[in-house]
């Protein structure tokens, strides 16, 4: 009996250890969840509940032993986290700070994938290759962007700071700062030049089609005015 109550004190102390280190080191991130997501209730529940999060402190761990050569623990580590979080990250991918993924299963960033600052994935969102080609061959997300629910972005391309790629677009041409990429395949629309708010629902994602055509009733109605 008291062997086994050495071993649960021992499990809670090593459980505590854990839940002290992601409170420091992921602090930044764990806030960014906070900030982006509306259901989340607590610090705490961010840490235990969230598979984003889990996915990415397994990432930061697993591109550490692939940048020191040791790709099969690293492979293995990020194989680990696809079990146990329907996420998968290659360690060789870049992630820059803040990064959130909300709900997260089905989610997939490539090995040469660079991510910038302050990005927000939902479920299902593709970070991919088109090709078996060596070198840089997954995309290069910048700072504020918003990729949305089953979205897919493939190749050596560049997504813009501040765009919002919406759910179940396919991108595969590279996008401009402050833009809205909508459709398969995607189109791009401009958010006027100003920065893009991450808070962005997907059901108010421009679409280019449609304000090209709002612009052509426009001029009709103008040239009617003046018959």
């Amino acid at each position: 009996m008291v062997y086994l109550i050495n071993i649960l004190v021992i499990l809670l102390v090593i459980f505590m250890i854990k839940l002290i280190f992601i409170s420091i080191f992921f602090y930044a991130d764990i806030r960014a969840a906070q900030k982006r997501d509306p259901a989340a209730k607590s610090f705490l529940e961010i840490i235990l509940l969230y598979p984003g999060l889990h996915a990415l402190v397994y990432y930061r761990f697993a591109h550490v032993l692939y940048t020191i050569k040791l790709f099969f623990l690293a492979r293995l580590l990020s194989q680990v986290a696809r079990f146990f979080t329907g996420i998968e990250i290659h360690p060789g991918a870049r992630i820059g700070k803040r990064f959130f993924i909300d709900h997260g299963l089905g989610v997939v960033i490539g090995e040469t994938a660079i991510v910038g600052n302050d990005v927000l994935l939902y479920q299902g969102a593709t970070l991919g290759g088109t090709g078996i080609v060596a070198g840089k061959r997954h995309p290069t997300i910048g700072n504020n962007v918003v990729i949305g629910a089953g979205a897919k972005v493939l190749g050596n391309i560049i997504i813009g700071d501040n765009s919002y790629i919406g759910a179940n677009a396919v991108v595969i041409k590279d996008v401009p700062s402050n833009s809205t990429v909508v459709g398969v395949p995607g189109r791009i629309t401009k958010q006027d030049g100003k920065k893009m708010d991450v808070s962005l629902d997907h059901v108010r994602a421009l679409d280019p089609i449609m304000q090209s055509i709002e612009e052509l009733q426009d001029k009709i109605k103008n040239l009617e005015k003046h018959k």
